[in-house]
């Protein structure tokens, strides 16, 4: 964490040695750590803050995990924050759970949306047409995920006779891919923000139990006592906002040209600065 120092009038061998380290030594220790779930978006929006927080002259750590430890790391103080809370629905649970313990800065990104989707060739358009016929399975991502436990809720509330496949977000794509070369059906779950959508013709699959978010959010949550302890940080994450067009640039440059996430999301705010100026201001 960073941490204050107290400007040396007198710049005397003894006081400096009581003191510690010097005020030049003290700009390396701005240091931050956010933790993601290994989602496409994440993947955008993390590269992408690090390198505002960057920027400012942060030290920025970038830690993986799956969704339950994402928000328990914020909750125990042992991470700085998370900018990946998909609100109100998908991450619901693990909100409800921690938000004694957390700090929550509101959203980061507006309309979002989780769901059931196929590609626009298939006749279904709704989650109670679909049945072993027309597809063998559903395939999902990670087991933790909010949506991969709505997808069970939508496979026993609607009493379908087909399965959820658990894997990542990665596989996930790779056999929409598969399928969608060659027309045959899928169905997978699906959020968006995500790549899929602009690389592919897909349709959300009308859900008339509501049980997925059609509304929500992302936001920007972080750990309680950073706001004091280190209020630039706190400012750029709580100033951090942007659009699911601006995500899906920063995605697509990774899916569809191949680029490294750090790369990918240097480029954005470099052709983005006016926007990342907004989240650096007020900060020293």
């Amino acid at each position: 964490m960073k941490r204050r120092f107290w400007p040396i009038i007198a710049i005397v061998p003894l006081t400096l040695a009581a003191c510690g380290e010097s005020e030049s030594q003290s700009s390396s220790d701005k240091e931050i750590e956010l933790t993601y779930v290994a989602w496409d978006s994440e993947l955008a929006s993390n590269y992408v803050i690090k390198e505002a927080l960057e920027q400012a002259g942060y030290d920025v750590t970038l830690t993986v995990v799956e969704q339950a430890i994402m928000w328990q790391s914020v909750a125990d103080g042992s991470v700085d924050g998370h900018v990946a809370g998909w609100l109100p629905d998908d991450m619901k649970a693990d909100y409800e759970r921690y938000q004694d313990e957390i700090v929550d800065l509101g959203a980061n990104l507006e309309g979002a949306r989780t769901g059931l989707a196929v590609p626009t060739y298939m006749e279904v358009t709704s989650i109670e047409e679909l049945n072993a016929d027309i597809v063998a399975e559903i395939t999902g991502i990670d087991a933790g995920a909010g949506i991969a436990i709505a997808t069970e809720e939508v496979i026993d509330a609607y009493d379908l006779d087909i399965e959820q496949t658990l894997s990542t977000d990665a596989f996930m794509t790779q056999q929409l891919r598969n399928a969608y070369e060659n027309e045959e059906p899928i169905v997978v779950t699906a959020w968006e923000p995500h790549w899929k959508f602009n690389s592919f013709d897909l349709r959300f699959l009308d859900d008339p139990q509501g049980i997925y978010a059609e509304e929500g959010e992302i936001r920007t949550i972080v750990r309680e006592g950073l706001e004091e302890e280190d209020p630039d940080a706190f400012r750029i994450l709580d100033q951090f906002y942007w659009t699911a067009d601006d995500m899906n640039e920063v995605m697509l440059l990774i899916a569809e040209e191949g680029m490294d996430p750090e790369d990918a999301a240097k480029q954005w705010v470099e052709e983005n600065q006016e926007k990342v100026s907004v989240w650096l201001e007020g900060v020293e």
